[in-house]
């Protein structure tokens, strides 16, 4: 029986796992078969599914009124990462686009041959008062993301594709280190978080055409697959950080 990858383009295979909630994965996975034709499309589904909610950051930054702070996240495709922060409470903005190299290499094209130094990234702004540092982590480290897979998130390979965090301040950096530490302490994942954490040299917003994606075209079924099962667990798992948008 033929296998069908359904990834953003072709793409090499790598040795990694794809570790989706089987649930939702299993749910969409299977409305998709039906537009695609493809049994083969059950192939994203393998994988161990991790515990259902992460531990709360021991450390973290208090709540505090003060002005919109800013973080740049990469955690594979950046049409899901952008779809999974636009549902969290206290985040007022987020934009697709590239960090990790230089501005003249930040376009997708160029990007996708995995030899600029960019992550597909996302650039979230929020409110300190509403939302922490440490809670917008939770939602990385538990929905938004596998932090175990080097290079790659399920079926789209590549350093463009890493995990990564892009600090913005001191503190930042502190609290990532420190719940990274506690997550790999308590042996939340059955594999080893490989998460970057790099002070954010510069954010590139990327095309037009690539700003809420998942939200534009949620019958595409890499969105159907990947990305919409994302949504469903945060809202399902992490119900006090969701807001629909």
């Amino acid at each position: 029986m033929p296998v069908m990858n359904i990834s953003k383009s072709p793409k090499p295979a790598g040795s990694a796992r794809f570790r989706p909630r089987f649930g939702h994965a299993l749910t969409y996975g299977l409305a998709v078969l039906s537009l695609c034709g493809a049994v083969g499309a059950l192939s994203v589904l393998s994988g161990k599914v991790q515990a259902a909610t992460l531990p709360d950051a021991a450390m973290d930054m208090p709540a505090a009124a003060s002005a919109p702070q800013k973080v740049v996240l990469a955690g594979g495709c950046f049409w899901g990462m952008q779809a999974v922060f636009e549902h969290v409470r206290g985040v007022t903005h987020v934009v697709a686009g590239y960090a990790g190299g230089t501005k003249d290499t930040a376009d997708y094209e160029t990007v996708s041959s995995g030899t600029t130094g960019h992550a597909e990234s996302v650039e979230i702004t929020y409110d300190p008062a509403r939302v922490s540092f440490g809670q917008l982590l939770k939602v990385y480290f538990q929905v938004a993301h596998d932090p175990t897979e080097l290079n790659r998130q399920g079926p789209d390979t590549g350093t463009q594709y890493r995990s990564s965090i892009f600090f913005t301040t001191p503190e930042q950096q502190k609290v990532a280190a420190a719940y990274i530490a506690q997550l790999d302490h308590a042996k939340t994942f059955d594999m080893p978080i490989v998460t970057e954490i790099v002070p954010l040299q510069g954010f590139y917003e990327a095309e037009a055409y690539h700003q809420d994606y998942a939200e534009q075209h949620p019958d595409n079924p890499y969105i159907a697959i990947n990305d919409l099962p994302k949504l469903a667990d945060l809202q399902n798992e992490l119900p006090s950080l969701y807001v629909s948008k």
